[in-house]
């Protein structure tokens, strides 16, 4: 959003007004909220996994998504030792936060999450990567699945690469023109 300030002056008064332009707001849903977690997760598979919402400070961590299967949930894998796993299992809400800077896209996804031990996801998941964390492989019993079901969440998208969108800055700063800052809105799989 922009806030845009206008100073007059009126008789002798100096006048302040406010505007406030809005980006576009385009709420996604269904099949269209699915389609924009997975070409984000395309471009940026990365998030901070944060659990304990309800404690402060929150509980980040960096986590890559193994898949967004086509109900829209998140798939990762995970330590069963690990801490959030352990604190999964206390508290299931969980909040994802994804950060493709190199084209403005963020989208934050708040849901509950569910550990397993399915085997046949695992195996469906597993990638040379995960072995970083689990050497003895995808038969590691260490490893679980976590299934991020999304419940609510928000995202924004410019409508232009980063380029485009430094030159329309620096535009707007010589004219004095708002910029048109591009989508944002809520998400939602339901």
């Amino acid at each position: 959003m922009t806030l845009e300030c206008y100073l007059e002056c009126k008789q002798g008064k100096t006048q302040i007004s406010m505007e406030n332009k809005a980006s576009e707001i385009r709420n996604l849903t269904h099949e269209e909220a699915i389609n924009k977690f997975k070409e984000l997760v395309k471009h940026e598979s990365t998030c901070l996994f944060t659990t304990r919402l309800s404690q402060v400070p929150l509980t980040a961590r960096p986590m890559s998504v193994q898949k967004v299967c086509d109900q829209g949930n998140f798939w990762f894998l995970s330590a069963i030792d690990s801490d959030k796993n352990q604190e999964i299992a206390i508290d299931s809400r969980v909040q994802l936060f994804f950060s493709n800077t190199s084209n403005y896209e963020f989208l934050s996804v708040y849901g509950k999450a569910t550990i397993s031990r399915d085997r046949q996801k695992i195996e469906e998941l597993w990638s040379d990567i995960a072995k970083a964390w689990f050497p003895e492989g995808k038969d590691d019993p260490r490893v679980t699945v976590i299934k991020v079901t999304p419940e609510e969440g928000f995202y924004w998208d410019t409508k232009d690469g980063k380029l485009v969108s430094m030159i329309k800055i620096l535009a707007s700063a010589v004219t004095g023109k708002t910029l048109e800052e591009g989508v944002e809105g809520s998400i939602s799989v339901k």
